[in-house]
């Protein structure tokens, strides 16, 4: 089968009419038949449980395959070695640098605003959060004891380090390395058309899944915070429209607006997955081969972003650490802002593979600027949607960062990245 089929010439669209129509019908449910039994246990915790939830786990196969053969084939092909060091630096210093200006517009917009002025939830969730490693603990994990373990459990960080030693290893072995070299690039071909198959079961797959939302969401939740779930929602998109396009434009004098065109499909998949990891299959396919990105920094720099670049949950956590300060009364000063600030940046690496990594985060920012942990039970029960959001802003700075790169390493196509299709 072509390239061109698994495109599916308007499958962009389809996936958007999918996560509209999944909202609507969903909102539809939850305010007319989603308390009848039936209807409860047979169409939403049932067809369209199932039916999301298979969606998620296609996606979830291909991601540590996807990742590890990517990786090995990008790394491999590298007649430099000493480029996959550029590449990681610039990648590592670009994604910090975003984190950096993410929680402090989220801190200045929790200043001026003041969203826990007033607020009185009528819903609060209680929930435990586990605890943070520390930080040489994290080094130490980085290190797969066993890589067939660490791909098992989809820990990426030791996946990701495994992958480039392997595939460093392959550079630098001759004749043996080639014969390799060109199994892994035969084998990373497959996997592509692998998830374009997965693809096409997209617009279904995300119908499902933004429906069951909508059924199953407590409205009255939002009202208590419903100022804080709109600044989260503001500052989320200015930070992915306005801080992204300057960085594109500015940096790599690439065009915003057909960057974000292309990825239109990807933020749709990100958002009803709420799951980085899960995206980095679409991720991965989109930036190769809509944005023109090479696979030798694409494979290293997606993956890679998926697991450190946190951009939405430091707005979330900037936000969040304002709001709960104003509803107990607790003025910061700018010495306690800076160090929140510090706190996330650096703990970005850090918590990257512990699971619910935002509210872990927000537990010891709040922690460090003597604020109550419990004081997270109060933004729980809106944390889904915003998660989802927030994990669609992680994705585009993924790949911002990775076309970014790609352009100062001329590994960036630019005639594809311009293509105009009727998918666009």
């Amino acid at each position: 089968m072509s390239e061109v089929h698994f495109n599916h010439k308007r499958l962009s669209n389809h996936i958007l009419i999918g996560l509209v129509g999944g909202l609507v019908a969903g909102i539809a449910l939850n305010l007319t038949i989603a308390d009848v039994g039936w209807v409860r246990s047979f169409v939403i915790d049932g067809v369209l449980n199932v039916v999301g939830e298979v969606f998620v786990r296609f996606l979830s196969m291909l991601v540590v395959p996807l990742v590890f053969v990517s990786l090995i084939t990008g790394v491999s092909s590298l007649s430099d070695p000493k480029k996959l060091g550029r590449v990681g630096g610039k990648a590592v210093g670009l994604y910090m640098l975003t984190t950096g200006i993410a929680v402090s517009l989220a801190l200045f917009a929790a200043i001026l605003i003041q969203p826990g002025i007033g607020a009185n939830p009528t819903e609060v969730v209680e929930r435990e959060i586990s605890a943070q490693p520390s930080f040489g603990q994290v080094l130490i994990d980085m290190v797969p004891r066993n890589p067939v373990q660490a791909m098992a459990e989809g820990d990426m960080l030791p996946i990701i380090i495994f992958a480039v030693l392997l595939g460093l290893s392959i550079a630098v072995s001759g004749a043996a390395g080639e014969r390799v070299s060109r199994f892994f690039s035969d084998f990373n071909e497959i996997i592509m058309k692998l998830v374009g198959f997965v693809m096409l079961l997209a617009p279904y797959g995300v119908f499902a899944l933004i429906c069951v939302l909508g059924a199953t969401t407590g409205w009255s939740t939002f009202v208590g915070v419903l100022k804080y779930v709109i600044l989260v929602l503001v500052v989320l998109i200015l930070h992915a429209t306005i801080s992204y396009s300057l960085l594109l434009k500015l940096l790599a004098g690439l065009n915003p607006l057909i960057f974000f065109r292309k990825m239109r499909a990807v933020l749709a998949f990100a958002f009803s997955t709420a799951s980085s990891g899960a995206t980095i299959p679409v991720t991965l396919r989109t930036v190769e081969k809509r944005l023109g990105a090479n696979n030798r920094v694409a494979s290293f720099t997606v993956p890679l972003g998926a697991t450190i670049n946190m951009d939405g949950t430091a707005i979330m956590q900037g936000i969040a650490t304002g709001f709960i300060a104003q509803y107990f009364g607790v003025d910061l000063s700018i010495g306690q802002y800076l160090m929140v600030v510090l706190m996330v940046i650096m703990a970005s690496v850090g918590a990257a593979g512990v699971p619910g990594v935002g509210l872990v985060l927000l537990a010891g920012v709040l922690a460090s600027v003597g604020l109550p942990a419990e004081g997270i039970a109060l933004i729980l029960g809106v944390d889904r949607l915003l998660d989802m959001t927030r994990t669609a802003v992680n994705v585009a700075g993924d790949a911002a960062v990775t076309c970014i790169v790609a352009r100062s390493e001329g590994e960036l196509d630019e005639s594809v990245f311009n293509e105009f299709n009727e998918d666009d």
